[in-house]
């Protein structure tokens, strides 16, 4: 090619029209509202009936019951070493309402530490019971005598759980039922010889463990409540019993909790860019989603008022095969009467999809707002993600039956409170500082109650990472 052909080609490839670069310096560009990844659906927040509260506290009145504690044990580990916090044996039965620390770091100190196996039966049935097995870590399934001799599952017992509490109440105790693990388990262990030696040296014991022994329990219904007496089927003239209803002395109180922050805006910047889009407006939206989200947290996650940490331990069941079946759900929605919704996290969701996929079962879905939700039983099942996953890949499934007309959960806040923009929630004007700084107090008011125990249940420990 000669020099003049080179020449028109490089003039041919050069630019012959405005690029987009230079022109979208004079054009308006389509924009979206600012996008945030930690919205979620927040279904709890949405499903859950929403009680107003005035003076900031809800107080929960019932029926005079006489069961104390939670059921379950706490133990400290140290390296490969486990210990039962002594205060946490106030939970046997026999022990309870006895508070002499002394005498019970003592008992705590003769508790003997066991690693079990998978597999391995603890005890057997009708053998006699001489030793309380306290739970530290692992899964132990009670396994009895059906109608017909077969073998029957009692449940499965996890960590922090106990068993063999009847070896205390006296020497001619037996088991009642085979226990064995099903994990690998890690377990303390009381002999009752241990008991009566320290009983012999302390009076308080001694005295404790007798009445225990030998004064009648309170008559009270299969919940733990005081009896009513009735009389019923009876003919002709007879004494007709008296009663009465007692209340709780001390009914539990929830207080309102509250979840703020200061958002700051400077003042140039809401006087100048709020075109297209109001910056101050868009501030406080993001601010509010994200409230919301860690309201729905504490809902789930509050040591205080929390769903995990206020079920009672008998509303709390363990999957019989570590993964979420059928079964287990059908176990946990016979505790309770009138289940409105189950939460469960994603993941646990898909697992129990593939377990129904293993028994070719095809769960129902219902519409709710344009989105299919998975049902069990017609109980929808809801994602939330605020549910944790431990490192071990294990999770919950809450099951909820809500309102107070129904004795259920509800949730409680405050409505009409000043500078209100949602039921609860407010955005309150703090003034300008001397740096041209414009500052909003955004505040939301909430908390948690459940009316009756049998309200709430759990399903412990899923496990969500076995694929076979």
């Amino acid at each position: 090619m000669s020099v003049g052909e080179e020449v028109r080609s490089e003039q041919a490839r050069q630019q012959q029209s405005l690029g987009t670069a230079a022109a979208r310096n004079l054009a308006t560009t389509t924009k979206s509202v600012p996008q945030m990844q930690e919205i979620s659906s927040r279904w709890l927040l949405r499903m859950l009936p929403w009680v107003d509260v005035q003076g900031g506290t809800y107080r929960v009145n019932r029926r005079l019951t006489y069961a104390v504690g939670d059921g379950r044990m706490t133990f400290v580990k140290t390296g490969d070493r486990v210990e039962i916090i002594p205060a946490e044996l106030g939970e046997l039965p026999v022990l309870r309402s006895y508070e002499d620390e002394e005498v019970l770091t003592e008992l705590a100190a003769r508790c003997r530490q066991r690693e079990i196996e998978a597999g391995q039966v603890i005890a057997s049935f009708g053998s006699p019971a001489d030793e309380v097995y306290l739970l530290a870590h692992g899964r132990v399934e009670r396994v009895g005598t059906g109608p017909y001799g077969e073998d029957e599952s009692l449940g499965v017992l996890a960590d922090g759980a106990y068993f063999g509490e009847q070896a205390l109440l006296g020497e001619d105790a037996i088991w009642e039922y085979t226990a064995r693990t099903l994990t690998a388990c890690t377990v303390l262990v009381l002999p009752r010889e241990a008991v009566e030696q320290v009983a012999e040296r302390s009076d308080t014991l001694r005295e404790h463990l007798r009445r225990r022994l030998t004064l009648p329990g309170q008559r009270t219904n299969k919940y733990g409540e005081k009896e009513i007496d009735l009389a019923a089927g009876h003919s002709g003239e007879p004494d007709i019993p008296h009663t009465f209803v007692d209340y709780e002395a001390r009914p539990r109180e929830y207080e309102l909790s509250v979840a703020q922050t200061v958002l700051r805006i400077h003042t140039r910047v809401a006087d100048l860019y709020n075109q297209p889009m109001n910056q101050t407006e868009q501030q406080i939206r993001l601010t509010v989603e994200a409230l919301k989200e860690r309201q729905e947290h504490e809902l789930v996650n509050n040591r205080d008022f929390g769903l995990l940490h206020n079920c009672e331990y008998d509303q709390r069941i363990q999957p019989h095969n570590g993964v979420p079946g059928p079964d287990d759900m059908d176990e946990l929605l016979s505790r309770r009467r009138g289940t409105r919704l189950l939460l469960a996290h994603p993941r646990a969701i898909a697992a129990f999809g593939r377990e129904l996929n293993k028994r070719g079962l095809v769960p129902e879905t219902i519409d709710m707002g344009g989105n299919r939700i998975p049902t069990w039983r017609g109980v929808p099942i809801y994602p939330c993600n605020k549910i944790p996953v431990t490192e071990a890949r294990t999770t919950s499934i809450i099951a909820l039956r809500t309102g107070e007309e129904d004795q259920g959960v509800i949730g409680l806040r405050a409505a009409g409170i000043p500078d209100e923009i949602e039921p609860s929630l407010s955005v309150r004007f703090m003034g300008i500082n001397e740096q041209a700084i414009i500052k909003y107090l955004v505040t939301a008011y909430y908390s948690a109650a459940v009316l009756v125990p049998d309200a709430l249940g759990v399903l412990e420990n899923v496990e969500i990472g076995r694929w076979r």
